[in-house]
């Protein structure tokens, strides 16, 4: 499988923002975003003028890396997203949201996405009680995501929790931090998603 293996930040100053990949780098002044808010590369203070195609193309690649799926990966989420009811970008979103990577990221199990990704991969992540180290794993209201009782001395763990808890954990789980446990309350709503994506655009890219 493709795998990006460069800097982590040169990806967010291609995006022009915060992905969030460095966990919490990303929140320090130390943030390289923060110090050269442009893009990598000789040419990177001179950007042009954008096309149509080339924002959407970019909103697109920028919701990719943040997730930390491959372009065949989000076609797929998309197509999906595409055969239900509702608003095709927003449950595109949701789909992405509920992988049990990204739900590990945010109940801070991990501090970053890939960070995350490890855990779950390495079989310290419990939905409902049973083991699960599938990183794409759908994860449903109702459900309880916990760390397994193996880990949850682990010292990453347990800062990364503090650190999520600091911060705030989303409104859609409940979170237990003393036994590294949350439920599922309900399905994540548009405004629980970062705020900063433009969804549309790419569903238009994919429309074309």
């Amino acid at each position: 499988m493709a795998k990006y293996t460069g800097p982590s930040c040169r990806l967010c100053r291609r995006e022009g923002g915060k992905l969030f990949l460095k966990g919490e780098k990303c929140f320090s002044d130390k943030c390289p975003v923060s110090i050269r808010a442009y893009a990598p590369g000789q040419h990177g203070q001179r950007r042009g003028r954008v096309s149509e195609y080339g924002g959407q193309l970019r909103e697109k690649q920028k919701i990719r890396r943040i997730y930390g799926v491959l372009e065949g990966q989000f076609r797929r989420y998309f197509e999906q997203a595409s055969q239900k009811r509702g608003v095709t970008g927003e449950i595109l979103l949701r789909l992405l949201e509920l992988r049990l990577d990204n739900v590990a990221y945010r109940l801070g199990f991990g501090a970053s996405r890939a960070e995350a990704r490890q855990v779950v991969r390495h079989g310290h992540v419990l939905v409902n009680g049973r083991r699960v180290d599938i990183p794409s794993y759908q994860v449903r209201a109702g459900d309880v995501v916990s760390v397994a009782e193996s880990a949850r001395q682990h010292v990453r763990i347990v800062s990364a929790v503090e650190a999520a808890g600091g911060r705030g954990f989303p409104e859609w789980v409940s979170m237990d931090a003393a036994s590294l446990s949350a439920t599922i309350k309900a399905m994540p709503a548009r405004e629980d998603i970062a705020p900063d994506l433009n969804e549309q655009v790419v569903v238009e890219l994919y429309s074309k």
